[in-house]
């Protein structure tokens, strides 16, 4: 038996003004043929596929089509579309005959003039390998799943978990389904519902025994539990799509049988649609939160800038928190994060020690945030490498390149030349920081931080700011929507 298995990762946010192109992917490391089974042998959904299918009794071939991988970031350039839709066609057509394909996609790639990325490449590998070889696909939970995905795959298998820590698991579940099917001979039925609502992501955190989507995370882990359940999955998307399907969705796929998927299905549906009000945030103003953490005296205080959440596919060089930590005197550091190359050339020009008056931020996102000027100490120089686990990752290398530390007082401003886990502790120790003994630290992430700092900080406040992905998207030019949806429109 011959198994293929790709990857094709990428969050879109629309309303970022950069748009992601072919260097982005090639930049944080694109993998072809052999390379991909080699190299993530344990990281990810590709990690869990390949050990989950090296336990199979007769274990099969596992074929490495491509690993694509890029940061969140703005809307794909159409030629960006046609060659990651093309590398996975020629690498599917250079493997030759498999039995099933497994591919991890995250569900909310939008190209231009292409709204349904993954949609249109689970459909042109569809043409490749027909209906007879079985398609397997994993999701984040932020998916904007369509009808095309749902009618070209033969099973869905989404992430459980906000934060996003059963990444490496769904593979692992991703893999059960295609044995299931190819080897039990299971017949699977699929039952999808599209709902008319979006909502925030700062409060869709499934580990919080307080929450909606924790509640919702433990029945779909029961439903999965029933025999006749190959899998269900629960899509509240991502909000920042500006695209005609746009929508939270729910399904059920079961073993033939179709009344039991879709009264799964249903009851999930009817869940979420009935809660949906319980995931507006309450946010506090940046003025309100600055004031409240320099107020603060022991331990750490996190800041959630979650509309300059990388994580979001924001681009990082929001000023506005930045300009009000520095109105205070920090007894201990404050830390903060921008993306700004350019900044970064010229730190280390200087070098380590000197002073440095420069312009920060507000130049990726200049609809937004404008620069600040700082006069500042180049307190450090490094490279941001590390590998992260946790949020979003098992054991996935990152790269945000050459980088640089500024003081200006006791702010310490960690700057980086490329977009990445800009909540990340690693990148913190990466820069020679303990970030868990700072006064206060920005985390551009809206729910996701909460997996490295939920049970170390003395206090977390989710700010209100301007940005490409704010908590009140629904006050934001969306031009290509469906109408009605909610919240936009109040619907019964």
């Amino acid at each position: 038996m011959r198994i293929a298995i790709g990857q094709l990762w990428q969050e879109t946010n629309t309303f970022n003004p950069r748009e992601t192109t072919r260097a982005d992917f090639e930049e944080f490391g694109v993998l072809r043929g052999r390379n991909v089974v080699d190299k993530m042998a344990d990281t990810n959904e590709l990690g869990g596929f390949i050990q989950s299918l090296r336990q199979w009794p007769e274990s099969p071939e596992i074929v490495g089509l491509a690993r694509l991988p890029a940061w969140p970031s703005g809307t794909a350039t159409c030629d960006t579309f046609l060659w990651l839709r093309d590398v996975l066609i020629e690498e599917l057509r250079r493997a030759g005959e498999v039995d099933g394909v497994l591919l991890a996609l995250h569900g909310a790639l939008v190209a231009d003039q292409h709204p349904d990325v993954e949609g249109e490449v689970l459909r042109a590998l569809r043409d490749v390998i027909g209906r007879e070889t079985t398609l397997v696909a994993t999701l984040d939970l932020h998916a904007n799943i369509t009808p095309l995905m749902v009618e070209q795959a033969d099973a869905l298998v989404l992430y459980h978990t906000a934060p996003h820590v059963d990444v490496f698991e769904t593979g692992i579940r991703g893999a059960a389904v295609l044995r299931r099917i190819l080897i039990d001979g299971a017949h699977p039925v699929t039952s999808f519902r599209k709902l008319p609502m979006v909502v925030p992501a700062e409060r869709a955190n499934t580990q919080d025994p307080a929450s909606v989507s924790h509640a919702l995370r433990l029945r779909l882990q029961e439903m999965e539990a029933q025999p006749p359940v190959l899998t269900a999955g629960l899509a509240t998307v991502q909000p920042w799509l500006d695209i005609p399907e746009l929508g939270s969705a729910v399904l059920v796929t079961s073993d033939g049988d179709e009344h039991l998927a879709r009264s799964l299905c249903d009851e999930l549906a009817d869940s979420l649609w009935e809660r949906r009000r319980d995931y507006l945030p309450e946010l506090v103003s940046l003025e309100s939160a600055v004031r409240e953490a320099h107020a603060t005296r022991d331990g750490l205080v996190v800041l959630s800038d979650s509309a300059d959440a990388t994580t979001s596919g924001a681009p990082g060089d929001s000023t506005w928190l930045l300009r009000e930590l520095l109105k205070y005197d920090w007894p201990r550091r404050a830390l903060v994060t921008l993306v700004a190359p350019e900044v970064v050339t010229e730190a280390k020009r200087r070098g380590v020690g000197s002073a440095l008056t420069t312009p920060l931020g507000g130049v990726r996102d200049h609809r937004n945030s404008t620069p600040v000027t700082v006069t500042a100490r180049v307190l450090n120089l490094f490279d941001a490498r590390f590998v992260m686990s946790g949020h979003l990752s098992k054991n996935m290398a990152i790269d945000m390149g050459p980088s640089a530390v500024l003081g200006i007082g006791n702010v310490h401003v960690v700057v980086t030349s490329r977009s990445g886990p800009h909540f990340a502790p690693d990148l913190f120790r990466a820069a020679g920081i303990d970030p868990f003994a700072a006064s206060v630290l920005v985390a551009k992430s809206p729910c996701g931080f909460r997996a490295a700092y939920a049970d170390r900080a003395s206090k977390i406040l989710v700010v209100k700011a301007p940005g490409c992905a704010p908590s009140d998207f629904w006050n934001y030019p969306y031009r290509n929507i469906p109408r009605p949806l909610w919240p936009w429109d109040e619907l019964p």
